[in-house]
């Protein structure tokens, strides 16, 4: 390699070749434009955090390395100076290492040399090789290779969730290599005539005219489609006919068993197992909410149960929930297979109550299903059978939009997020906002039961 001077700015990322790659209005927008891009919600922040997270873990997986990173993002080319310098005095492991190839810069997050030949591995916090993966690490090879470095090899460094942690991390463990040089190469020649459309595409400064397509959510959800959109009329969707199908809620209705319990679960789950018994993405529940009639149209007796903060003893939540569910009556759900998976989880990591959680799973019955099956359907729910969609059709002042927290993914960031909070105030204010916002998803299923049996 003959990188002794700093290249000039690049004109393509693999950020921005990716943005292309998906969509040259994208591209554009982002270059010209970038005042339009939608706000950053909290919850891919908080997606994007985890992901710097694993990064440094992996890192640590290859021990012994120097960082190539550069002081900020627009400092690239002192990065990639500082690569080439390391490679021409040996250094065996690189990380962030940054590399330009007639204006193009790719950075790579970890490379390896190993008997003189060099490895490349990206890291992702994923569980799986995705399809982007392949794309980014074909334009990363693409870069590489044309500056002169040989890769003996390219890998998706990804999160192994067949790893389940007991005492201290495992990191050889957590992560597992997956070579994907064959698809790489296969790729190179569209690599190469991509690049040049969108340099052909950001010299000329011409706008791309693309309509709205499958594209603006593939592979990511574009961050300019809400200035895509301004100004498109839409045609107003038909969503069909009331339905009452009263023998079908009949035949549900007729499996409940009392006493009735009414059961909802609020999970937290981190790429990067925290406590014995979890591995990657493995879904904590923290919470429950528990309404209970003993009759029907008896009066309803609330129970619930939120840990004291992440690292609280799972088995606490399992024994609370045992001794609140009792030994009998069904137990009522909205989408069975959330908290029986959860149920499942549990029964696994704790033996002596494997016969008690699947007493109560024998118990469940999934209020779901009457408005999955359209036994029970009007056009205001617009097709679908989400708990968020079916309320407030049948009780439109049962709303989630008046709460602190109204939807699980920000209860899950809130729960996750507490121990970082310091104000006592502050805390107590996000615990009660979880427990109301839990307890009308409970509510909510007493209220959609009352509805069914009104037909």
């Amino acid at each position: 390699m003959n990188n002794m001077m700093l290249p000039e700015k690049h004109i393509l990322s693999k950020s921005t070749f990716m943005y292309g790659n998906q969509c040259m209005k994208r591209l554009w927008l982002h270059k010209f434009n970038p005042t339009v891009r939608d706000e950053e919600d909290e919850a891919q922040t908080a997606i994007f955090q985890s992901g710097t997270d694993v990064g440094l873990l992996a890192q640590q997986r290859y021990y012994g390395g120097v960082d190539a990173s550069p002081v900020d993002a627009f400092h690239y080319q002192q990065s990639v100076y500082d690569t080439a310098n390391l490679i021409a005095k040996g250094a065996k492991v690189i990380y962030e290492a940054a590399f330009q190839f007639d204006g193009v810069l790719a950075a790579m997050d970890i490379l390896v040399k190993r008997k003189d030949k060099w490895y490349a591995y990206e890291v992702k916090g994923s569980t799986k090789v995705k399809e982007p993966f392949v794309q980014d690490a074909a334009l990363q090879y693409y870069v590489i290779t044309k500056s002169g470095l040989p890769l003996e090899d390219i890998f998706i460094l990804h999160l192994n969730k067949a790893y389940v942690r007991y005492g201290e991390l495992d990191l050889q463990q957590l992560f597992t290599p997956e070579s994907v040089l064959e698809e790489v190469l296969k790729r190179q020649d569209a690599i190469a005539a991509k690049i040049l459309d969108l340099k052909i595409m950001l010299k000329t400064k011409q706008f791309p005219e693309i309509a709205m397509g499958a594209q603006c959510n593939t592979p990511y959800a574009c961050d300019f489609m809400g200035h895509c959109s301004e100004g498109i009329e839409t045609e107003e969707p038909d969503y069909g006919e009331p339905i009452i199908n009263k023998e079908g809620i009949a035949e549900f209705i007729d499996e409940l068993e009392y006493p009735l319990y009414y059961l909802d679960f609020e999970t937290w789950m981190a790429p990067v197992p925290e406590q014995d018994g979890h591995w990657s993405y493995r879904q904590i529940p923290f919470q429950f909410s528990l309404h209970i009639q003993n009759e029907p149209g008896g009066e309803l007796t609330h129970v619930e149960y939120l840990a004291e903060n992440r690292h609280s003893n799972l088995k606490e939540f399992t024994e609370e929930l045992i001794t609140a569910l009792g030994n009998e009556g069904s137990v009522a759900v909205y989408y069975k297979g959330f908290e029986n998976t959860r149920l499942r989880d549990l029964k696994e990591q704790f033996d002596e109550y494997d016969e008690a959680i699947t007493a109560i799973q024998d118990r469940i019955v999934d209020l779901w299903l009457p408005f999955k099956r359209k036994h029970y359907y009007l056009p205001s729910m617009e097709s679908s059978s989400s708990i968020k969609q079916v309320l407030p059709a049948l009780f439109p002042e049962m709303s989630y939009d008046e709460l602190e927290i109204g939807n699980g993914i920000d209860a899950s960031s809130a729960f996750y997020n507490l121990d970082k909070v310091e104000d006592a105030t502050a805390v107590a204010a996000t615990r009660k906002a979880l427990l109301e916002y839990c307890k009308l998803d409970t509510l909510a299923m007493v209220r959609l039961l009352d509805a069914l049996k009104a037909v």
